[in-house]
């Protein structure tokens, strides 16, 4: 035996070993294709099943958010619209306001006035007969001076006075008309 396992060649395989090389490959082939391979496919399969419905479901919920924003954006525009159109309304009823109180301050003001001017009327109504009767009082005093008697009488005193004050009134009308 020793000559022949001397005259085996050591860079030639032998015969048997790559027989039960290519066996045993083949069973490890056939098991892998058999147990292994399908595995990989069942797994591969679920993955692209599970991205393209993650494909799916994504591209559904970008259109709803699509939707859902074109919808706020329609929103958002109405309640600027709305908002436009309170402010314009709340102009309108404030100039309307301003021009009730601008009405109701020129009423206000021309009743002051014609008051105003009634109680003018009044104390120059009040003046003038205060001054009527200094006057009548300063002209009997200086009437009974010049005549030298005495215009106690009340009767005579008044018809004096008032000769004297239309003389007067008769002065200022014609020195009015000058002018």
């Amino acid at each position: 035996m020793r000559a022949a396992e001397e005259a085996h060649n050591p860079l030639l395989p032998i015969v048997s070993e790559i027989i039960l090389a290519l066996i045993v490959f083949g069973i490890v082939v056939v098991a892998v294709k058999k147990f292994v391979v399908p595995n990989f496919e069942k797994t591969y399969a679920e993955r692209t099943t599970a991205i393209e419905g993650g494909l799916a479901a994504a591209e559904t919920k970008q259109a709803e958010a699509d939707a859902k924003l074109a919808e706020l954006e329609q929103q958002l525009g109405e309640a600027r619209h709305e908002a436009a159109r309170i402010r314009e309304e709340a102009r309108e009823q404030g100039a309307q306001i301003v021009a009730e109180m601008r009405d109701q301050a020129q009423t206000e003001s021309a009743r002051i006035v014609e008051h105003g001017k009634a109680q003018i009327e009044a104390e120059r109504q009040q003046a003038v007969a205060s001054l009527r009767a200094e006057v009548g009082a300063l002209a009997t005093q200086l009437a009974g001076r010049i005549v030298g008697e005495s215009l106690e009488d009340d009767d005579r005193s008044a018809r004096v006075v008032d000769r004297f004050l239309a003389d007067l009134e008769a002065a200022e009308g014609a020195g009015n008309e000058a002018r």
